[in-house]
């Protein structure tokens, strides 16, 4: 079987990103068979990567942080005249009472949305410093998103099925997703996918109109009452 380099190795078994990897290798934390290993090593099947107990401590602080992103902040680069909604990461803008951890402005570094929300859109938004969990985050067809969406417009029974299953974008058939009425004006979306502005189009084939929508829940995480603009730390105790 061909070698493969030790970055990938660690990338693919989710210990830690290609790049961190590729740092932890630059300090001499990264060890094959017990010997340091360098930029480029290739392993072979069997092999026994390791790693300093340094990098396992460096991997133990990385943080994740939840973000009411509000309409307005872009969640990924800025855009002309707009601001990334990491920007919001300051002190003054944690929620109080969130929980005992001291901010670090390295807790900034490498900090990355794992996955998009529209600039007109608001709702829980993840940062992450952790590779593995951004990358299950965007690639995850199971991890469900939940999203409150208020609408203008007639919405037929037939249209309310074909929300949950028939439509198509982009020429690929969208995933089956679970769609129902929150009162006489809001729809509570349930999907496993994350298209482009998926909902805004889904709800435009059924002749409706988006006029607000709020992602409340990824997985088993709950934006809950995080308000607009602050952020705290995902809790030791919560997974998506």
């Amino acid at each position: 079987m061909e070698k493969i380099r030790v970055s990938k190795f660690l990338s693919e078994q989710g210990v830690c990103s290609r790049r961190e990897a590729d740092v932890f290798m630059d300090k001499g934390w990264v060890y094959v068979d017990g010997a340091p290993a360098t930029l480029g090593t290739r392993i072979a099947p069997g092999q026994q990567v390791t790693l300093d107990p340094r990098a396992e401590r460096a991997l133990r602080r990385q943080v994740t942080i939840l973000l009411n992103k509000p309409v307005g902040y872009v969640s990924n680069q800025p855009e002309k005249g707009y601001r990334a909604a990491i920007s919001l990461v300051r002190p003054e803008n944690r929620q109080p009472g969130s929980d005992d951890r001291t901010f670090d402005r390295m807790h900034l570094a490498g900090l990355a949305p794992a996955g998009r929300l529209d600039i007109d859109s608001q709702g829980l938004l993840v940062l992450t410093q952790d590779g593995p969990l951004a990358r299950r985050l965007t690639a995850s067809r199971t991890i469900e998103k939940e999203y409150l969406v208020r609408v203008e417009g007639t919405l037929s029974e037939r249209g309310l099925r074909l929300l949950a299953h028939g439509l198509v974008l982009d020429g690929e058939p969208l995933r089956p997703a679970r769609v129902s009425w929150q009162n006489r004006d809001q729809l509570c979306f349930v999907l496993t996918e994350g298209k482009k502005r998926q909902i805004r189009r889904m709800c435009a084939e059924v002749g409706l109109n988006v006029i607000g929508l709020k992602r409340v829940r990824i997985g088993r995480v709950l934006l809950g009452t995080l308000a607009p603009g602050k952020w705290r730390y995902l809790g030791k105790d919560e997974t998506f």
